[in-house]
């Protein structure tokens, strides 16, 4: 299956997305580092992008830049006059993804932080429009908590992996990636301030989903 789900990915990716000298060059510059290839894929970043769009997004949190993929999708997304704020905790992928947002025209609307999220969060003042969560697995409750704690009623959470391959229905899991988002669906399912849902997908990056919410009050 995991052929023919790339297949279609790159049949739609070809006719919807196209080629994109400047995404395409973030990608190979993220390789040729040595970063994960743990990035979204096109048609998800362009998910993002309409996302930022309907949200009329005008301020972006994004926890785990990596080398900046997403976050192009995201500033392409955003109102003229936004900005990103996006955490990083590799020293490493965050030069990456400096050099790539330049190269995007970027810059000077993305503030990368570099450091470990949770001693980030506390410091970020103001309510944000759109909050995109692809960072350790483990800590996502806690991402989730400072989420709510940084939104406004109307504010879009996105937080991306929480499908594990299927794996996030095995109740006996030791693996940290699952106990962690298991741990984030009960708080979501639990929260009042919020109306959510998630997603399956599947596609070149195989298995998987995302959880969407949208902070109520």
């Amino acid at each position: 299956m995991q052929t023919q789900w790339t297949v279609v990915d790159n049949f739609f990716n070809n006719l919807l997305v196209g080629d994109d000298p400047i995404l395409e060059a973030a990608l190979k510059d993220s390789e040729a580092a040595g970063l994960p290839a743990i990035h979204v894929a096109p048609n998800q970043g362009k998910f993002l992008m309409l996302l930022a769009q309907i949200q009329q997004a005008r301020s972006i949190l994004e926890i785990g830049t990596l080398g900046g993929y997403s976050t192009i999708w995201l500033g392409r997304g955003m109102a003229a006059d936004g900005h990103i704020t996006t955490l990083e905790v590799s020293t490493k992928h965050a030069e990456v993804a400096r050099s790539n947002l330049a190269r995007a025209g970027l810059a000077d609307r993305v503030t990368v932080h570099v450091g470990v999220a949770l001693e980030i969060l506390p410091t970020l003042q103001q309510p944000f429009d759109m909050i995109f969560i692809d960072a350790d697995k483990p800590n996502n409750p806690h991402y989730w908590e400072w989420a709510l704690k940084l939104s406004r009623p109307g504010t879009l959470i996105i937080v991306d992996n929480v499908v594990r391959h299927g794996a996030v229905v095995n109740a006996d899991s030791d693996d940290p990636n699952v106990l962690g988002t298991r741990k984030l669906a009960e708080l979501v399912a639990t929260e009042s301030r919020v109306t959510a849902t998630v997603i399956q997908t599947v596609g070149s990056k195989g298995y998987d989903g995302f959880l969407m919410a949208r902070v109520l009050e």
